[in-house]
C-alpha cells in the first residue's frame, strides 16, 4: 500500500505539472484579461510619468472614487507608454492606462467611463477572485487530465486519453470565459452606479465600448487589446445603453465641468507633441491660436531640437495663461535639458508655487537645483526632495536624487552621518525597484555609519529585516 500510494504521488505530480504547461499555452493565448496585470512588472513596459496628465486622470476620477467607498489618494495611476488600446488593473490600488486608450478617447466622459468600468474591478475584489478562478479551473483541468489518462491506460488507448485531457482543459476553459464575462459585467454594473452618485453621465461609458463594438468580429490578432481583455458582449453593451436609457434627465445628458474639456484636449496634444512629433509639425503653425494646438507644436519643436521656436511657443502660452503650472515646467524642462540650469531652477520654483502637492514638480525642482551652479542649494533641494517622497514614497528616482544630495551635504561638511544617509537612500532606491538583495546591502551599510537608534538608521533596519530571506529559503539554501 505505501509504495502504490507513493508512485500515484508521482503520476499525479508528473500529470499536474503536464497540465500546467498545457494551461500555460491557453492561458496566454485566452486569458490575457488576468495576465496583463502581470506585464505591469515587466521592464518591456515605458511607463510615462507627467504631473500634468496624473493630475488631470486623478481630479476627474476622484468623484468616482468617492463613489466606491475609495479614498482618491489611494489610488495610483500610471500611464504606459503604448499605442496600444488598453486599461487595467494590478496589484490592488493600481489603475494603469496606456497612452493609445488615452488618445482615443474623445471626451472627458469617455475617459472617466473606463476609469469607472476599472474601479468597478478594484472595489469588486476581482483580482482575488480572478486568481481563485484560475486556480480552480487548473484544478478541473488537472483532474479530467488525470481521469483521461487513467481510463487511457486500463484501455491502452493513446487516443482516448488524449481526448479525455482536452475534455479537461475544455471545463476549464468554460469555467474560466464565464468567470471572465460575468466579472466585466459587474464593473461595467458597478462603474456606472459609482458614476451615477457623481453625476456624471454613463453616456461616455457607451461611446467608448460602442468604439470597439464592430472589434468582436475582427480576428482575435486584429483586435485591439482592451476588446481581448475586456470582451464586449452584445449584452454588456446593451446594458449600458439600457441603464442610459432608463437614467434620469439630469444625468442622461450631463456634462462635466468645461475644465475638464479644456485638460483633456491638452493631454492629447501633449501625447501628440510628444509621442508623435512630426505629426504635430505638419498639423499645426506658430499662428494657431488655440492654445491646445500651440502646445502640442512647442512640445513637437523641442522634441525635435528646435529650441528658439519651442521657447518662442511656451513663453507665448505662459502670456496667455500665466497661472499655469504646467506652461512653466515645460520651459523649465526645456531649458534644463539644454544646459540654462539657473534659468529652469526659476521656472520648476514657480511651477511648484503654483502646484505645490505635486510630487513630480518637486522632484523636477529638487534634481534642478542639484544641477545648479550656485552655491548653498543642497539643503533647499533636500527639502523639496523629502517632500516629494512625503507626497510619493516609492519613487526610485526621488531616492536617487536624494542620495546624489546628501552625498554633496558630505563633501562640503565631512560629516560621515551624510556618507551613512547616502547608502541609506540607495538602500530605499532598491527597495522601490524591488531589489531586495541590494536594498539590504546597502541598509547594512548604512546602519555601520548612521547614529544607532537614530531615524535612518531605524529605517535603515527596518529594510534589512524585511529583505533578509526568510528562515524557508535558509533551510532550502542548507540543504
Amino acid at each position: 500500500m505505501p509504495d502504490f500510494q507513493n508512485r500515484s504521488s508521482c503520476v499525479f505530480n508528473v500529470l499536474r505539472n503536464f497540465a500546467g504547461v498545457v494551461l500555460l499555452a491557453y492561458v496566454l493565448s485566452s486569458l490575457s484579461a488576468w495576465l496583463t496585470p502581470a506585464l505591469a512588472q515587466s521592464d518591456d513596459l515605458e511607463f510615462i510619468r507627467d504631473a500634468e496628465i496624473e493630475n488631470y486622470l486623478h481630479e476627474l476620477a476622484a468623484p468616482v472614487y468617492h463613489a466606491a467607498g475609495i479614498d482618491p489618494k489611494s489610488i495610483t495611476i500610471v500611464v504606459v507608454g503604448s499605442s496600444t488600446v488598453n486599461a487595467f488593473v494590478a496589484g490592488g490600488m493600481n489603475e494603469f492606462f496606456y497612452t493609445g486608450l488615452l488618445e482615443l478617447t474623445d471626451t472627458p466622459e469617455q475617459m472617466v467611463g473606463v476609469m469607472a468600468h476599472e474601479t468597478g474591478h478594484i472595489a469588486g475584489g476581482h483580482l482575488i477572485r480572478g486568481r481563485e478562478e484560475m486556480e480552480n479551473a487548473s484544478a478541473e483541468a488537472i483532474l479530467g487530465m488525470i481521469l483521461g489518462a487513467a481510463a487511457g491506460i486500463a484501455a491502452r488507448n493513446g487516443q482516448m486519453a488524449a481526448g479525455a485531457m482536452s475534455g479537461g482543459e475544455q471545463i476549464a476553459e468554460r469555467s474560466f470565459l464565464t468567470f471572465s464575462r460575468t466579472v466585466e459585467a459587474s464593473a461595467d454594473a458597478a462603474g456606472m452606479s459609482f458614476l451615477d452618485r457623481s453625476g456624471i453621465s454613463v453616456r461616455g461609458m457607451l461611446e467608448f465600448f460602442e468604439k470597439l463594438q464592430g472589434q468582436e468580429y475582427l480576428p482575435t490578432d486584429r483586435q485591439s487589446e482592451y476588446v481581448r481583455t475586456h470582451p464586449l458582449t452584445e449584452d454588456r453593451i446593451a446594458a449600458v445603453r439600457d441603464h442610459l436609457d432608463n437614467s434620469p434627465d439630469r444625468l442622461k445628458n450631463a456634462k462635466l465641468d468645461p475644465r475638464f474639456y479644456q485638460m483633456h484636449e491638452r493631454m492629447k496634444a501633449k501625447l501628440l507633441g510628444y509621442l508623435q512629433p512630426e505629426q504635430a509639425l505638419l498639423r499645426y503653425t506658430d499662428k494657431d491660436d488655440k492654445i491646445s494646438s500651440r502646445y502640442a507644436l512647442a512640445i513637437a519643436c523641442y522634441r525635435t531640437s528646435q529650441f528658439d521656436r519651442a521657447m518662442k511657443l511656451v513663453n507665448s502660452l505662459i502670456q496667455a495663461e500665466p497661472n499655469n503650472p504646467f506652461f512653466y515646467e515645460l520651459r523649465a524642462q526645456m531649458q534644463f535639458e539644454n544646459g540654462h540650469v539657473d534659468e529652469a531652477v526659476a521656472g520648476y520654483k514657480k511651477a511648484n508655487e503654483l502646484l505645490p502637492d505635486s510630487s513630480l514638480l518637486r522632484q523636477a525642482y529638487g534634481h534642478a537645483l542639484l544641477e545648479s551652479k550656485s552655491s548653498g542649494n543642497a539643503d533647499l533641494a533636500i527639502q523639496q526632495l523629502l517632500e516629494a517622497n512625503r507626497l510619493e514614497e516609492r519613487e526610485p528616482l526621488t531616492w536617487r536624487l536624494l542620495a546624489s544630495a546628501w552625498g554633496q551635504k558630505y563633501e562640503i561638511t565631512k560629516d560621515v552621518q551624510y556618507e551613512g544617509m547616502v547608502t541609506y537612500a540607495l538602500a530605499e532606491e532598491a527597495v522601490a525597484k524591488g531589489n531586495n538583495k541590494t536594498a539590504g546591502q546597502y541598509a547594512a551599510r548604512a546602519m555601520k555609519v548612521l547614529p544607532k537608534g537614530s531615524t535612518y538608521w531605524l529605517r535603515a533596519q527596518d529594510i534589512k529585516l524585511s529583505t533578509a530571506p526568510d528562515a524557508d529559503e535558509k533551510h532550502e539554501k542548507s540543504r
